[in-house]
């Protein structure tokens, strides 16, 4: 029987920084588990935002052809998804945000045509994952709006979202390896992934 894959989508435009340093984390736990992971980085790709074509509507996949088609395709077969993304200007970032819009193609997919995104039952069943940001700031509701659109992108991909790990007060790269509560909620979170059944 093939190892379950986990996918970690890395949407901070600074390699090594926080959230990057607590997907790391992840990903170390649910390969220490035995899964099979791999790690994207979406700064080091070329894609463009949703260009509002409507070509999804009637395939209810994305017509351009770009970086982040091979992507969304990892996603699809994924059992465990990862995503970590830092707050900008009280937002989720903008790499996450624009990779984010071209589900749009998922929400076609789901709402115009009345299909699932993954297609085999037996996998969107058992399909979870978490959420991770940090901010710099402490200001109240600065992770809210990034909450709304990261459950919303879960949804449409056919992933359940078992938890959102946010950490405000979290600027300079690097900071939050000081965080020991966050880094063992990273580590508790992933190896509860990890043990659920397929």
């Amino acid at each position: 029987m093939a190892r379950r894959y986990c996918l970690g989508v890395a949407c901070s435009p600074r390699r090594g920084g926080n959230t990057d340093i607590l997907l790391n984390l992840a990903m170390e736990t649910l390969r220490n588990c035995g899964l099979e992971t791999e790690t994207v980085y979406l700064a080091g790709l070329k894609y463009s935002p949703c260009i509002a074509c409507g070509g999804c509507d009637s395939t209810g996949r994305c017509v351009i052809k770009d970086g982040a088609g091979p992507v969304f395709d990892k996603i699809l077969g994924a059992n465990i998804l990862v995503m970590a993304a830092p707050i900008f200007s009280m937002g989720i970032c903008a790499h996450a945000k624009m990779f984010i819009d071209r589900a749009q193609q998922f929400w076609a997919c789901r709402y115009i045509l009345g299909k699932p995104a993954v297609e085999d039952a037996q996998l969107r069943k058992s399909r979870r994952g978490i959420f991770i940001s940090t901010a710099g700031t402490n200001l109240p509701g600065v992770f809210d709006g990034a909450l709304r659109v990261a459950r919303y992108f879960f949804k449409m991909v056919d992933v359940r979202l078992e938890g959102a790990y946010c950490y405000p007060g979290t600027d300079k790269k690097g900071e939050v390896l000081a965080n020991a509560r966050a880094l063992e909620e990273i580590r508790e979170a992933s190896f509860a992934l990890a043990r659920l059944p397929d």
